[in-house]
């Protein structure tokens, strides 16, 4: 029997296909599970019943919000000190109220927007490519076609969708479009406006899953080499058998990844999956894929029926409800050990491996960032610095407060020092004479006269050498505060 592979670039043609009804719909969308056939390479979708989201008691919901809104107005303290009680509560899900924000915090898409003012306007304002227009406006009508957002045609929803992708294509236009960006869209828009979702799909395509929607999809192929390799020591009996019906990894699990899962869980394991996978980057998709192998192919009972190639992609393509319902996935989830350190370290095989058998890789694609925590330290956020203007205006000889020692005087004051010196002196010798007392007049509002009786001139204590600095000082401020007020900003 021969290898049953694909063709990657089949993959990025076909992820748009059409969807199938879903029949009565919760509120929130259910996608349905797809994977592909081995006769047609084509996405074959089956219905699957609605999940409606596990019900969290009142209070409880409530308290995760009050805590939740409390790390979002502290976020920069909590990423830095409490980053694992994040992913704690990301782990144990977002309360619905608040995760479109959060998704915004932990993929950095919040500070992406805040570092680009107005470039998502001026990119949607642009006409875009028509090569990649047409292919964007034949896949809206695919994107959850039954949720309320994108059930009519021109409607709101599916123009902000186009407005999205769109001006993703103008944002990188060397890696264009790719069909399964719409899914991705879609659900960010179901959570916050086009904006927002325009700069987290960025982060995504950037971040967390850099390569997978360039036109060679080189970086998904390596990544289900990846995922095969994990599996062996995950689980050696499923790995056996794919290994056994030499079935290629893009088969199964092309769409699983580069959607998110956003087409194969139900909406409830969708959003829990979604929460962790912001905050904890890749690993999390690794870790999904390698739960739902393990619990299809596992064991010896469940392979009795899947003898060849055929039944083997069809137990993947139909899997069971209980494995992807939303208790169970996380729990398994949350406590498979499949670390980043080991998915680089494999990745650092597969990639050696390719370049000995295929040659160097010809997408280029930036290095993969492992979470929110990798992104905040690689992209750190603005942080605005105050500037406040004093209230009072000192002149520039006034001594600061608490400042030790007495300012030096300037120049201006130093002569007035030496002339009032001067005076001084001649106060000693004799008694001050018309054209002295006419002088000490004439020096202005330094000294203001005092009531004082006189004194002998010969007993007469000379004057004080830093009493006309002080005074100036004190002229000088009463004038700054009466001249300049309109001019000071009061805190």
């Amino acid at each position: 029997m021969g290898q049953l592979h694909s063709d990657p670039q089949d993959h990025r043609d076909r992820l748009g296909g059409p969807a199938v009804p879903l029949g009565e719909m919760d509120p929130n969308p259910t996608p349905i599970p797809a994977v592909l056939s081995h006769e047609t390479s084509a996405l074959h979708r089956t219905d699957k019943p609605p999940s409606r989201l596990e019900e969290v008691p009142l209070e409880v919901l409530r308290q995760r919000e009050s805590k939740w809104l409390d790390m979002l107005n502290n976020w920069d303290k909590w990423m830095a000190k409490k980053h694992k009680k994040i992913r704690l509560r990301c782990q144990k899900g977002i309360p619905p109220s608040l995760r479109g924000r959060a998704w915004q915090y932990l993929s950095g898409g919040k500070v992406k927007l805040q570092q680009n003012p107005g470039k998502f306007d001026e990119l949607d304002m642009s006409p875009g490519d028509p090569k990649w227009l047409d292919v964007i406006e034949r896949d809206l009508h695919r994107q959850f076609p039954f949720h309320e957002m994108f059930v009519s045609r021109g409607g709101h929803g599916q123009q902000d969708l186009f407005r999205v992708l769109k001006a993703y294509t103008l944002y990188r236009p060397e890696e264009g479009y790719c069909q399964a960006q719409a899914p991705i869209a879609a659900v960010l828009l179901m959570h916050m406006p086009a904006e927002q979702a325009f700069w987290c799909l960025v982060q995504i395509c950037e971040k967390y899953l850099p390569g997978y929607y360039s036109e060679k999809l080189e970086a998904i192929q390596l990544d289900g080499e990846i995922l095969f390799s994990l599996l062996q020591k995950v689980s050696p009996v499923a790995h056996k058998h794919l290994s056994r019906q030499k079935i290629d990894p893009l088969l199964y699990m092309t769409e699983w990844f580069m959607c998110a899962f956003a087409r194969t869980l139900p909406w409830s394991s969708v959003l829990r999956v979604w929460d962790m996978f912001f905050c904890e980057g890749v690993k999390i998709i690794f870790r999904v894929g390698l739960v739902l192998l393990k619990h299809a192919l596992g064991s010896p009972e469940k392979l009795k029926a899947c003898q060849g190639q055929y039944e083997t992609i069809e137990r993947l393509r139909s899997l069971s409800p209980k494995i992807m319902q939303e208790a169970f996935l996380v729990q398994e989830v949350v406590e498979l050990p499949v670390t980043e350190r080991q998915i680089e370290r494999e990745h650092l095989i597969q990639l050696r491996r390719w370049q000995e058998t295929r040659g160097e890789l010809q997408s280029c694609s930036p290095p993969r960032l492992h979470g929110a925590k990798a992104i905040l330290e690689a992209e750190p956020g603005p942080r605005p610095t105050l500037q406040p203007s004093p209230s009072i205006r000192l002149p520039l000889d006034a001594p600061l407060p608490g400042s030790k020692g007495k300012p030096k005087p300037s120049k201006q004051i130093q002569k007035e020092q030496k002339e009032q010196q001067k005076q001084a002196k001649g106060y000693l010798d004799k008694p001050p004479t018309p054209n002295q007392t006419k002088m000490a007049s004439a020096a202005g509002d330094a000294c203001p006269p005092q009531d004082v009786a006189p004194k002998d001139p010969v007993h007469q204590d000379p004057a004080p050498q830093d009493s006309a600095p002080q005074d100036s000082a004190h002229h000088h401020s009463r004038e700054s505060l009466t001249s300049q007020e309109s001019e000071d900003t009061y805190l």
